[in-house]
């Protein structure tokens, strides 16, 4: 199965979410912001941005995002940039997931970018991956 799944509802877009968030946060991803860029954007849905503290934490990271959707049946269109350990994009098609090394994701600034855009708020994420909980904001 390939990323291109659209959910339905908004309980299949938390689930699908859900499981996004629960792959990023589990080797330990720094400052998870998640960029809401419907209607601004005909790539994705949504950018998934973290951090980390070295180059082989970002390649790590971005190892374990590609093995944990794998579990779920998900691969990615297109992984950009792992060899080199500064800013793995990991293209999921709705949903397109950047980490960073810390001072090149301060460098590209990609939240300033798209200031416009609204942020989904995940709370708890402390507790990953036993709990989430994050708010979809209303289409405009």
């Amino acid at each position: 199965m390939t990323a291109k799944k659209n959910p339905e509802t908004k309980e299949e877009i938390i689930q699908s979410f859900d499981l996004y968030i629960k792959a990023v946060s589990g080797k330990k991803a720094e400052d998870i912001v998640a960029i809401d860029v419907r209607g601004l954007s005909s790539v994705a849905d949504v950018l998934v941005i973290c951090s980390a503290q070295s180059h082989r934490q970002v390649i790590a990271i971005a190892d374990f995002i590609e093995r944990h959707m794998k579990k779920s049946g998900i691969k990615p269109i297109s992984v950009e940039g792992k060899n080199e350990g500064m800013w793995v994009l990991l293209d999921y098609g709705d949903i397109i997931i950047h980490v960073f090394y810390e001072t090149v994701r301060k460098f590209y600034d990609l939240e300033g970018m798209w200031s416009d855009a609204k942020r989904i708020a995940i709370d708890e994420l402390k507790i990953y991956p036993k709990t989430s909980s994050f708010v979809i904001p209303a289409e405009a």
